[in-house]
């Protein structure tokens, strides 16, 4: 990539298009989002969620920042550990994942600050969150780098960044996870969501995204300490963790 382009997929565009072209994706997603979680993951990501949460260490009265929260998942996980005591923020970029986030929330009783914003340009002040989560989210951002320095702005001293994400799958199974997410993903987006495209960039998206080594060092050269992974579903997804000190 030059300093004026990046990649969409496998496409190089302009770095001023990616964001929007990514917009038209999850707009085009968004009513079918977790629909198609369920049957691409078998339902796995559910067990991902939940050991994000639980390995958060979370605790009644923390304050939490959900980044590219989409449906809200996460967010209503988390404040079922913060208590009334604690704060969530369920942010998102694009207008159609916040808004079907919202409503599950509200349609759950759970009332929590929901807020469009850019992970590049967080809207919220210095040392202020306890815990940052952002769930298949960080490989859509176009300046990955700038966002993560955000995401250590916005943290307390002490405080947890949690990225989960799509990641380098153990080798053996590279060619039939190839398989299912080049001929069957596209094909399962045509038939649920009416949109093939969209599925096809979700798989080439995974395939461009930093490694766990590399995503490891993108952490430490941010700014965070301690940073490890645990891999996931023979590393299809790994959770990244990272101290700010």
């Amino acid at each position: 990539m030059s300093d004026n382009t990046t990649h969409f997929g496998y496409k190089t565009v302009d770095e001023s298009e990616k964001a929007q072209k990514v917009a038209e994706v999850f707009h085009s997603v968004a009513q079918k989002y977790d629909v198609m979680n369920d049957l691409m993951s078998a339902g796995l990501h559910r067990a991902w969620k939940f050991f994000t949460i639980e390995t958060s260490g979370a605790k009644p009265g923390d304050k939490v920042l959900d980044i590219a929260g989409g449906t809200g998942d996460l967010s209503k996980a988390f404040c079922k550990k913060v208590g009334k005591t604690g704060q969530v923020w369920l942010t998102d970029i694009n207008s159609s994942m916040l808004g079907v986030g919202r409503d599950r929330l509200l349609d759950a009783g759970v009332a929590t600050p929901v807020a469009l914003c850019d992970a590049e340009k967080l809207p919220f002040p210095d040392n202020y969150f306890n815990i940052v989560s952002v769930a298949f989210g960080l490989r859509n951002m176009t300046h990955k780098d700038a966002a993560l320095k955000e995401m250590h702005r916005v943290l307390k001293p002490g405080g947890r960044l949690l990225v989960l994400e799509f990641s380098k799958v153990w080798t053996p199974l590279k060619p039939a996870y190839d398989l299912y997410s080049f001929k069957l993903l596209p094909f399962m987006g045509k038939l649920v969501a009416n949109d093939a495209d969209s599925y096809q960039y979700l798989a080439e998206s995974i395939r461009m995204h930093p490694d766990q080594e590399t995503l490891k060092g993108m952490m430490l050269d941010a700014g965070f300490a301690k940073v490890d992974y645990h891999n996931l579903s023979a590393g299809v997804v790994a959770l990244h963790k990272g101290i700010k000190i």
